[in-house]
């Protein structure tokens, strides 16, 4: 009798970090960190916190998609640089150019090659490792020739808006990540779009045989992830005012480490994106903790990596 409700207590426990663990490790940390630096618990810092981690944030909402439907998208790094440098190119003070038409320029080259991956994923069934790593090179490539390898400087006063304003305590970029956030979370939560992505990645046959358009959603999730890339390039390069060639490298890999500390599989099937958020914030705030602490950024890149193990681990379990 007693093993039994041993068993029982055991079992529950296990349902509990398998759904709030995340949370509570949200929650450890962030009163860790508040007692280990007094600097930690202002307002200045977590919004800077927010500030420091809305590129990755918005790169974070495009890859839950990918990753939902059993994806992954390595280009978004490249895909930040290339549309960055397209767009400072054309705001450069004395261009000309509108900075509207700037922005839709790097918009629109993050949806192309977002097009471009989906194309080869979505209706020449090649595996997403492959095609995205293919488009990852080719952006690579395009964007340090058009840049000769230098960083675009001189971008005007209203480009800069975006990375170096605040309205009130609250940076802009904050509030463009919180509205991709809300957006982000509406369609794939409550759209049948996003019910399409979610069967697509719990069992593509089955999502077939149901009537989804299997090809033409996974199209538009590339093509989602492309966007989210362009917009998360044009902040960054807004908050520095430079193109950077080289820029968004790794950046891939963050917003994957977000996507699965906040419970995206990367079997497909699972994830959200407000869970992706939460997955930022447990890397921002260990980050910006470590380095309010002075912890050398090189024993940070061997935390980073235990955390994906354990989040990994985590997820395997649950299945």
């Amino acid at each position: 009798m007693n093993k039994n409700v041993d068993s029982a207590k055991k079992i529950d426990i296990s349902k509990i970090l398998g759904k709030y663990g995340v949370y509570i490790a949200l929650l450890v940390l962030f009163v860790v960190m508040s007692f280990a630096s007094n600097s930690f618990l202002t307002v200045t810092n977590l919004f800077n916190i927010l500030k420091q981690n809305a590129v990755y944030g918005v790169l974070a909402v495009g890859m839950t998609f990918v990753i939902v439907t059993g994806g992954i998208d390595l280009s978004v790094g490249a895909i930040v640089a290339l549309a960055a440098c397209f767009a400072t190119k054309l705001a450069q003070d004395g261009s000309g150019v509108p900075v509207i038409v700037a922005i839709l320029v790097g918009l629109i080259t993050g949806v192309a090659c977002g097009a471009f991956s989906g194309l080869f994923i979505a209706i020449a069934n090649i595996p997403a490792f492959i095609a995205t790593l293919a488009t990852c090179t080719i952006a690579r490539g395009i964007v340090f020739v058009f840049t000769d390898g230098r960083p675009i400087t001189g971008v005007s006063d209203a480009y800069k808006y975006m990375g170096r304003t605040s309205w009130g305590p609250v940076p802009v970029m904050v509030v463009i990540y919180l509205l991709f956030l809300v957006v982000g979370t509406f369609l794939l939560k409550y759209t049948k779009y996003g019910r399409h992505v979610f069967a697509i990645g719990g069992n593509k046959r089955a999502a077939l045989v149901s009537g989804v358009n299997v090809k033409m959603t996974e199209f538009l999730v590339y093509v989602i992830s492309g966007f989210c890339a362009a917009f998360a390039g044009l902040l960054l390069s807004s908050r520095i005012q430079t193109g950077q060639p080289a820029g968004g490298e790794g950046y891939e890999l963050d917003a994957i480490t977000a996507a699965v500390i906040g419970g995206a599989s990367l079997s497909g099937g699972k994830g959200s994106v407000f869970g992706s958020f939460i997955g930022i914030l447990v890397v921002g705030i260990l980050t910006n903790g470590l380095d309010l602490l002075n912890v050398s950024s090189y024993y940070q890149q061997i935390i980073k990596g235990a955390i994906i193990l354990l989040a990994v681990m985590a997820d395997r379990k649950k299945d």
